[in-house]
């Protein structure tokens, strides 16, 4: 089996790629990467898996590598993830994610190939939640909230309708909040991880710039979340859509307590307006139990330990 992650310089696909090589060692791993990508996040597995360079928004580069890697699966994680940043580029937002995966599919019926297809989506696809519909099912209204959730909603529905025109082995996940080391520090808790390891170094004010502490959210560390991957796309059924989450809500405020718990940093609190969302989503928490029911994956890694990992990764590097 040969096994291709586009996004694998990212944040989940590096940890995935990782996660593959460890526990699939007779596997090939492949990836996409383009001229600019950053390849901080694979540089120490780089020798181990097999760079083809494409662009999810050109297919004439898709199908060229296509057509030399031949994927038996693929696992579709390139994407512009960063909520806030969708309100400022939102044509740019839905060229990546909506268009770019319309390519990769058209490039691959051009190929008349046939590999099983993981989506990643997103719980933000969910949007605008009523109290009584907390935890959130697979069958929860979609009502994005954002451009980005708007995005994904288009990819989730994009790998349902591909699977009922074309026969396309799309499998979805809906993936709640997920962190630990190498998020991009502009995602909430690695941000706040950044700023309490610049504090202990004394290389800014001991002032924690926040938003919205108020918002609960669903978190798993992300190396759970790529073992669900995996077995979404080994023991999916073709056009379904799981969600993957704890199934517990924490607000922000909590998760920066067990942050700042790690530290003996002295740090007040500052609410920054410039990090507050035009429209917020209150709430987001999973009801996983289709996906347990199927493959019998719980999260493994307390919480506390994927933050004293994400502070130690920040710790390292300013």
């Amino acid at each position: 089996m040969r096994v291709l992650i586009t996004g694998i310089t990212g944040f989940a696909g590096s940890h995935l790629a990782e996660y593959i090589l460890a526990n699939h060692s007779d596997v090939p791993v492949f990836g996409f990467v383009r001229w600019r990508s950053r390849m901080d996040n694979i540089v120490h597995i780089q020798d181990k898996v097999e760079l083809h360079e494409a662009d999810i928004k050109d297919v004439i580069s898709l199908k060229k590598a296509l057509a030399d890697i031949k994927p038996d699966r693929i696992f579709h994680l390139a994407a512009q993830s960063f909520v806030p940043a969708s309100w400022k580029l939102p044509a740019e937002t839905f060229a990546i994610n909506a268009i770019g995966q319309i390519n990769l599919f058209e490039a691959l019926l051009s190929l008349k190939l046939n590999p099983k297809i993981h989506i990643a989506g997103s719980s933000e696809e969910y949007g605008h939640v009523n109290p009584d519909e907390v935890p959130m099912k697979e069958t929860n209204p979609l009502r994005p909230l954002s451009p980005y959730a708007v995005s994904k909603v288009a990819q989730d529905l994009l790998a349902y309708q591909y699977f009922k025109s074309y026969g396309m082995k799309t499998v979805r996940t809906r993936g709640f909040n997920h962190t630990g080391p190498r998020r991009g520090d502009v995602f909430v808790t690695s941000n706040f991880a950044k700023q309490i390891a610049e504090i202990e170094k004394r290389k800014k004010e001991p002032v924690i710039h926040v938003g919205n502490l108020e918002a609960k959210r669903d978190f798993t560390d992300v190396r759970d979340i790529v073992r669900a991957y995996w077995l979404a796309a080994e023991k999916g059924e073709d056009g379904e859509v799981y969600n993957v989450g704890t199934g517990k809500a924490m607000a922000m405020k909590e998760m920066l307590d067990i942050l700042l718990s790690l530290s003996k940093a002295k740090v007040k609190i500052k609410m920054d307006p410039e990090r507050l969302r035009p429209s917020d989503v209150p709430i987001l928490q999973s009801d996983c139990s289709k996906f347990v029911r199927l493959t019998g994956w719980k999260p493994q890694i307390p919480l506390e330990q994927t933050f004293k990992d994400l502070l130690n990764y920040w710790r390292e590097r300013v």
